[in-house]
C-alpha cells in the first residue's frame, strides 16, 4: 500500500509523525506492506512556491496512491490580499478531487469526560457546494460584499445517498438503537435549504429502513449538546457542518479527538478537522488522536477494515485505562509522544 502523506503547517508535521507511526506498527502486526510518500502541501508550500500543492499532485492523489494522509494546513499570516487564508487545501483538494463528502464522526470515548447521554454520531457535510464553492469569488467594494450559496439536484443527491448508506451500516442511534439520517437546513428562512431538503425527501423515501428526521440549524446546534444520544448520522450543507462538527467535538474533548475523511467516487484523503495550532507546534503538546483516528478511516476506505478497527480499539483502551488524559485545554498529560506510545502499545 503506498499512502501519500501531507504534512502541513504548525503542528501538522508531529500528528503525521504520529499517525505514521501508528499506521506502520498496526500493517505490519497485520501482514500488510505500506509505503510512505511525502507530499508538500500547505502555507509553508504557497510561501516556497506560490502554490499550496505540488505541481501534478492531484493527478498523483488520483492515480498514483493508494490512500492520502493529511495533516492540518494554514499559518495565520500567510494571507492573499483580500484577507483570506492563502496555502490552504480545503478548496484544493475538495473540488479538484470532487471529494464531495466529508466525513466527520463524533464519538465519546470512555475516560474523557462525564456526559448524561452517550455520543456516536456522524455528521456528512456536502464538501464542494454550498456556502464554501464561493470561496475566492466573493465579491466586495467598501460599502458592501457578498458570497454565494449555491446547491445543484446533483450535489445535493449524492450526498443525502451517501449518507443513508453509510446508516444502513451503522448500528443505529445509541439512544434508541435506530437507523436515522437527521437533515439539518434552515429551509424556513432560505430557498437553497428548501431545496435541500426537498430532494432529501426524495432520497429518503428510497430508504424505508431508515429513519428521516429533521432539525433546523440552530435548534441541531442545541440538541446535538442537549440529546446528543439521538443522533446517529447527520447531514447537511458545507458551512453548516462546518460549524456542527466542531460543536460536536467540544461535546467530546475537543477539536484533537476527531478524524475525518473527504470522500468522492474516484479519490479520497484524509485529516483531522481542527487546524494547524501554529502556537502548539514543536511544544510535544498536541493532541494526536485526530490524525491517528484519520489514519485508522483511511485503512477502513482502502478495506484495511479490520487493522483499522484494531487502531480504533486501542484508541479506545488508551483513554478508557488512562494511560491517556485530557486537560482543561484538550491537549494531553502524556504529551504527543505518550499517545503516540499508548495506541501502540495496545494494538
Amino acid at each position: 500500500m503506498l499512502v501519500a502523506c501531507i504534512d502541513g503547517d504548525g503542528i501538522g508535521p508531529e500528528l503525521v509523525g504520529s499517525a505514521r507511526q501508528v499506521l506502520a506498527a498496526a500493517a505490519d502486526a497485520d501482514g500488510i506492506a505500506i509505503e510512505f510518500a511525502d507530499e508538500p502541501g500547505g502555507a509553508r508550500t504557497f510561501t516556497e512556491t506560490g502554490a499550496p500543492l505540488a505541481e501534478g499532485a492531484l493527478e498523483r492523489f488520483r492515480t498514483t496512491y493508494d490512500a492520502v494522509l493529511k495533516g492540518p494546513v494554514g499559518l495565520p499570516e500567510v494571507r492573499h490580499p483580500d484577507g483570506t487564508e492563502a496555502g490552504v487545501l480545503g478548496g484544493v483538494l475538495r473540488n479538484g478531487l470532487d471529494t464531495y463528502a466529508n466525513v466527520r464522526p463524533v464519538r465519546l470515548l470512555p475516560g474523557v469526560r462525564e456526559a448524561s447521554s452517550p455520543i456516536d454520531y456522524v455528521i456528512v457535510r456536502e464538501n464542494t457546494e454550498g456556502l464554501y464553492l464561493s470561496r475566492g469569488s466573493g465579491v466586495r467594494n467598501a460599502h458592501a460584499a457578498s458570497d454565494q450559496l449555491l446547491m445543484t439536484r446533483v450535489g445535493v443527491e449524492r450526498i443525502a445517498r451517501f449518507a443513508f448508506e453509510l446508516a444502513r451500516k451503522r448500528a443505529g442511534a445509541p439512544k434508541d438503537g435506530v437507523r436515522r439520517v437527521t437533515c439539518v437546513d434552515k429551509s424556513n428562512v432560505l430557498r437553497s435549504f428548501a431545496f435541500f431538503c426537498a430532494i432529501f425527501d426524495e432520497v429518503a423515501a428510497q430508504y424505508p429502513d431508515v429513519e428521516a428526521d429533521y432539525r433546523y440549524t440552530d435548534a441541531a446546534a442545541h440538541d446535538l449538546v442537549a440529546d446528543p444520544g439521538h443522533f446517529d448520522v447527520v447531514v447537511t450543507e458545507n458551512f453548516v457542518g462546518d460549524m456542527l462538527s466542531d460543536l460536536g467535538a467540544a461535546t467530546v474533548g475537543g477539536l484533537g479527538m476527531c478524524p475525518s475523511g473527504n470522500i468522492g467516487d474516484t479519490a479520497a484523503y484524509f485529516e483531522p478537522v481542527h487546524g494547524s495550532a501554529p502556537s502548539l507546534a514543536g511544544t510535544g503538546r498536541a493532541n494526536p488522536t485526530s490524525q491517528i483516528r484519520s489514519a485508522a478511516m483511511l485503512l477502513e476506505h482502502v478495506g484495511a477494515t479490520a487493522t483499522a478497527q484494531r487502531i480504533e480499539s486501542a484508541v479506545t483502551a488508551a483513554y478508557a485505562e488512562g494511560a491517556v488524559r485530557l486537560r482543561p485545554d484538550g491537549t494531553p498529560e502524556c504529551g504527543t509522544d505518550g499517545v503516540t506510545r499508548a495506541v501502540i502499545d495496545r494494538l
